[in-house]
């Protein structure tokens, strides 16, 4: 999307390609002066780039893998909701379609893509990767203050089980596996990851309920971070990753809804 450009940026732009300054001058000083408009500064990102990150949060925020959530996006709704016209949403919706968020069906409309379990569980192989990976370069570059951080997003479970907070114990199980990814230090595991986020965090949300999941997951949370307080990083590790693969192997067993 291209920027606006006023006339003081014209004798630079031909200064850059090689042209005469002083013709491009006259020229300008031929004209008639142009009449002063009532303009204020561009934001400095784009409509198309600030209708992509909400839309992209948003989407983020959708319950995906709830079989009665609505999964289909009404184009004239979202102009409606984030107060632009349909060219940058229609720019930002085909960003998320090459990103693989949305499908446009014809004759049907936009639709946010729910995932099959086989891909499912291939992303969640994927984060398991990553995740331990950047355990190992926690274990050898976070600081302790960092580390220690960890325990104190389980502090509000400590007297009452996870069982009797699912909501609030839901996040606090996403904000552990964000920041074991932060704390390796490696900006491209947090970029790798960031896209595979939206569908984990989906499916973390959509199985934390079932077969008491959550208490056995605060009890794995708590030994990888005692393995990262210690330093071992092997058992960091393999304690990270384990903890993801049996998210994955869950998912196999137990989410046929995901077709």
């Amino acid at each position: 999307m291209f920027g606006l450009w006023s006339i003081d940026h014209i004798p630079h732009i031909y200064e850059v390609l090689g042209e005469p300054v002083s013709t491009i001058e006259k020229l300008m000083q031929r004209a008639a002066p142009a009449a002063p408009l009532a303009l204020g500064p561009l934001n400095p990102t784009s409509l198309r780039d600030q209708a992509y990150a909400l839309l992209k949060n948003a989407i983020a925020d959708t319950d995906i893998y709830d079989p009665k959530q609505e999964l289909r996006l009404d184009e004239r709704q979202l102009t409606t909701a984030l107060g632009v016209s349909r060219t940058p949403i229609r720019e930002a919706l085909s960003l998320l379609e090459q990103e693989g968020f949305i499908r446009t069906i014809p004759r049907r409309g936009i639709y946010i893509i729910r995932k099959s379990k086989r891909e499912v569980i291939e992303m969640i192989q994927m984060w398991a990767a990553l995740e331990s990976m950047a355990a190992r370069l926690a274990t050898q570059h976070a600081s302790d203050a960092d580390i220690g951080k960890l325990r104190h997003l389980f502090d509000e479970f400590q007297n009452s089980p996870p069982s009797e907070h699912l909501g609030e114990y839901s996040d606090a199980n996403i904000a552990f596996h964000t920041a074991v990814i932060a704390l390796g230090g490696s900006q491209t595991i947090v970029d790798t990851t960031r896209n595979l986020l939206i569908h984990v965090r989906a499916i973390r949300r959509a199985t934390i309920t079932q077969n008491d999941r959550a208490a056995r997951s605060i009890i794995d949370h708590l030994k990888i971070i005692e393995a990262l307080e210690r330093r071992e990083t092997e058992l960091a590790e393999r304690l990270t990753r384990q903890h993801t693969l049996d998210l994955a192997a869950h998912v196999d067993s137990y989410c046929d809804f995901l077709g």
